[in-house]
């Protein structure tokens, strides 16, 4: 009971182990109820996630991609690149790292993407990422108009 601030339920069963008295629920619930550090540790915290879409399951390599960044690593390479950019094949779950800047433009972006991935392995039909700036810039919705792919976020 004293190690920690549970939820009503679960503290409501560690004193149920140790003691017992008539109004032992409602005043376990009330504790808990008013206890600022249970408050705090029990709340709810982020916001709250959108409705999950079902993505089809692609029929061959290289159709469906995800991509994101991984970034504050410790500069590395002889250009001291801090971030990495993860792209990984849906079909066959293969993953390509690309090393970064963390502050590359959109431009650098789809530079580094066409030159390090889509000139071996075609374009992709689908893009799925989240909706960093990078590509929800002016100049990512130009190239999949133009390529006919689609970003998904």
């Amino acid at each position: 009971i004293y190690s920690g601030h549970l939820s009503e339920d679960r503290t409501l069963e560690e004193v149920k182990n140790c003691a017992w008295w008539p109004s032992c629920r409602k005043e376990t619930i009330e504790y808990c109820r008013t206890c600022d550090r249970c408050q705090k540790a029990n709340r709810s915290t982020g916001e709250k996630f959108g409705v999950m879409i079902h993505i089809q399951e692609p029929k061959s390599p290289w159709e469906v991609v995800h991509m994101d960044w991984v970034t504050a690593l410790p500069p590395s390479g002889d250009k001291s690149y801090n971030s990495c950019l993860v792209i990984v094949d849906r079909y066959r779950k293969t993953p390509i790292f690309l090393p970064c800047h963390k502050d590359d433009t959109a431009m650098d972006t789809a530079f580094l993407l066409w030159s390090r991935v889509i000139c071996h392995t075609g374009l992709f039909k689908n893009i799925i990422t989240d909706r960093d700036p990078k590509f929800t810039s002016a100049l990512w919705t130009n190239l999949d108009r133009l390529f006919g792919t689609k970003l998904s976020f």
